[in-house]
């Protein structure tokens, strides 16, 4: 099942008169990257919630914001008092080289770490209550987000398998097209030959022969139109594959697109070049959508 690596999801639980609130965001990334937005005091629960994240997604980049009021619809706050003191001392101790002024409560205020979201909650008891339950609450905003992760990835595959019956139907097309591209040079060969030497004796059969060998051998791409077929069934079944793909995806569609690079390389036939033109055009409309997915 195809996973979109875009999603949105959040959550709310309570605990010990708090209500903590959770929202999880995903987007495109190459690797699996997590960024915080949390109370300073939960800084210390980052790995416990890295490890969640990693368990139940493999790529994109995820923002976490977590937050938490009190039951009252207050925001919490407490005032360290061992940083104000902290402030207050070395205040008193510039004072002996002749600084003057006061700290003013303003002043305070606008200094780091003298206000704390939440009251501290010590001991290592404490400290792991509050690590479960944000777990807790992270896998209900992440069940959400791999939900909408999923219905999108469901699109996604959707439509890359439409594009994926259009190349098919162009790819025999070429192979019913690939037989006469040798027999209609033979045949224009052969009357501008013809032409050049209607008063003349008649052209060389066996100089014609080694031209027209040549060129067959030139422009036979039965082996690019095989490599290409196989990777649209290896495409089609990695949509259907459990697990992350988007990886795989990308390099199936770079060996593709070198196929049908080299068939237009070597197709030397007007109906042939168009049908690479568009083959190309799919190629990069999956491109594009395959950079979503997981």
């Amino acid at each position: 099942m195809s996973l979109s690596m875009t999603g949105f999801g959040q959550s709310a639980v309570a605990f010990e008169g708090y209500r903590i609130t959770i929202e999880v965001k995903s987007v495109n990334h190459r690797y699996c990257e997590v960024l915080y937005r949390m109370p300073r005091e939960w800084s210390c629960h980052e790995d416990a919630l890295k490890r969640v994240i990693q368990s139940r997604i493999h790529r994109g980049r995820i923002d976490v914001y977590m937050n938490k009021v009190s039951d009252a619809g207050q925001a919490t706050a407490a005032l360290n008092h061992a940083m104000v003191q902290s402030y207050l001392k070395a205040a008193e101790e510039l004072g002996t080289y002749g600084a003057e002024g006061k700290l003013t409560v303003q002043d305070l205020l606008s200094l780091p770490d003298v206000l704390m979201t939440g009251v501290e909650q010590p001991g290592e008891e404490k400290r792991e209550q509050w690590r479960d339950l944000l777990c807790e609450g992270l896998n209900l905003a992440l069940d959400e987000l791999l939900a909408m992760r999923s219905q999108e990835g469901a699109f996604l595959a959707e439509d890359i398998l439409l594009r994926l019956d259009r190349i098919s139907a162009l790819h025999s097309e070429l192979e019913a097209l690939a037989p006469r591209v040798t027999e209609e040079y033979r045949l224009r060969l052969r009357q501008r030959l013809e032409s050049l030497t209607q008063d003349e004796p008649a052209f060389p059969t066996a100089a014609f022969g080694m031209e027209l060998a040549l060129f067959a051998e030139k422009s036979n791409v039965e082996e690019e139109l095989t490599r290409l077929r196989s990777h649209l069934d290896q495409a089609e079944q990695l949509l259907q594959a459990a697990g992350p793909i988007g990886r795989k995806l990308d390099f199936l569609i770079q060996e593709m697109n070198r196929e049908v690079n080299t068939i237009g390389s070597k197709a030397n036939h007007l109906a042939m070049t168009q049908h690479v033109v568009e083959l190309k055009a799919e190629l990069e409309k999956i491109r594009e959508q395959a950079a979503n997915i997981e």
